[in-house]
């Protein structure tokens, strides 16, 4: 017999239909039929965050369906905006501080998880271009309304394995790319927090452990010859008169874009650079992918230049932020520029400096690093195709251990194939 079924007064009656069932079901008809009503009257969620609202999985991705399911009903919400909004404001009038959207943050823009690498069948989908969802990162608010990636800290706090390991399978890379006879280039993009750390708050989680794996990682780039450009950086800055960094958003500015681009191009071919010229043009204000995280819109403003190397004839190009397929740039050769067929493996730093970069190289591609996960073999026949490669990777990705695409399975599967279409100079 049905336990609802039994006598009120016997010991095990049980309703079937409680007070608080009542409120279950309720509370479950409106969170789920809220979004579709919405839906039907024209209200569209809104992407809060600089990535596009999540697809709807396939059937066909076996037990990875439900973990896409995740992320497309967290996008899809339609008053989610209104929601976070609304718990930011609880969080900070109730108790004081800003709230906390999840504790594992990930790398952040263009951020590699600090999970072991899995068979390359079995890869798992990265991050796209920007920062990762809401409830995977958070933000750590400085003074004077300044933003910070808590994953600037945490990253350096919870490697999957040491610095030293990750730069040496990044230098067993750059070997196998360069007896091929081809060069390499690798080229670290400091963090927001490392170039700008007077806005830092005197207190947040991890600050005493990164400070001091800041300093050992650094040690670890230059003894491996990586491209150090905190020096240029600073300069930039101390000209400006304010730093290279935006305010609300994790990038470097335009003026540092231009200072990676000109510190790369010294690397590729010495002396090249003697001709440029710069000028600043149009300010512009898009929006910045801080807030975003916090549910909030903010914008980044800057300055776009010109950049003529020849001193008179401005080569600046539009900018890309997707890279994750490659796309290819070409232009004419002039006075000042860098002519041999160059790749750029890089991540939204690389991204945010395409308008200048494709100045310079007239033969350019370039493709974020984290397309090998997927396509492994595309990405090294890209690889082969060129004959300077330029690896980008920002200071919290390798700190977390550059990414389950870092591998010594990927470096010899770069080495084979190279060894087979050598370059020679």
């Amino acid at each position: 017999m049905h336990e609802a079924w039994l006598p009120r007064e016997h010991p095990l009656h049980r309703p079937r239909h409680g007070a608080r069932q009542k409120l279950a079901v309720i509370s479950a008809l409106v969170f789920f039929a809220a979004p579709t009503l919405l839906y039907v009257v024209g209200v569209r969620p809104a992407e809060i965050e600089n990535h596009p609202l999540a697809s709807f999985p396939s059937v066909g991705d076996g037990w990875g369906f439900f973990r896409g399911f995740d992320a497309w009903a967290t996008d899809n919400l339609s008053f989610r905006p209104a929601a976070i909004t609304a718990a930011d404001g609880v969080s900070r009038g109730v108790f004081g501080e800003p709230p906390t959207f999840g504790d594992e943050p990930d790398t952040g823009p263009l951020g590699t998880g600090a999970t072991p690498a899995p068979p390359p069948d079995r890869q798992p989908e990265q991050p796209g271009q920007g920062p990762a969802r809401a409830a995977d990162v958070s933000v750590v608010e400085g003074t004077d309304g300044w933003l910070y990636l808590d994953a600037d800290m945490t990253a350096k706090c919870k490697p999957s394995r040491p610095f030293a390991e990750t730069v040496g399978l990044l230098k067993e890379l750059e070997e196998a790319v360069e007896t091929s006879g081809r060069e390499f280039v690798l080229l670290v993009a400091p963090d927001k927090s490392t170039m700008v750390p007077e806005h830092l708050p005197s207190n947040y989680p991890n600050k005493e452990c990164a400070d001091a794996a800041r300093t050992e990682l650094w040690k670890q780039v230059d003894a491996a010859g990586g491209v150090d450009l905190r020096g240029e950086l600073q300069s930039v800055a101390k000209g400006l008169g304010r730093p290279a960094y935006f305010k609300l958003d994790t990038h470097w500015t335009d003026e540092g874009a231009m200072a990676m681009v000109r510190r790369t191009a010294e690397a590729v071919q010495p002396g090249v650079t003697a001709t440029w010229t710069t000028r600043p043009g149009a300010k512009f204000s898009i929006p910045a992918d801080l807030p975003g995280i916090q549910g909030k819109r903010g914008n980044r403003e800057g300055t776009l230049y010109s950049l003529r190397p020849d001193g008179t004839t401005d080569r600046t190009q539009a900018p890309r932020t997707d890279l994750s397929t490659p796309f290819h740039r070409q232009s004419d050769p002039t006075e000042g520029t860098i002519d041999d067929p160059t790749l750029f493996l890089g991540d939204s730093f690389t991204g945010v400096s395409v308008p200048y970069l494709s100045a310079i190289f007239t033969d350019v591609t370039v493709l974020s690093y984290l397309s090998s996960v997927k396509r492994p073999t595309a990405t090294i026949n890209e690889i082969a195709d060129h004959e300077v490669v330029v690896f980008e990777i920002v200071e919290r990705a390798l700190a977390v251990g550059g990414g389950t695409w870092l591998t010594d399975d990927f470096i010899n599967r770069v080495r084979t194939e190279l060894a087979k279409r050598p370059i020679r100079r």
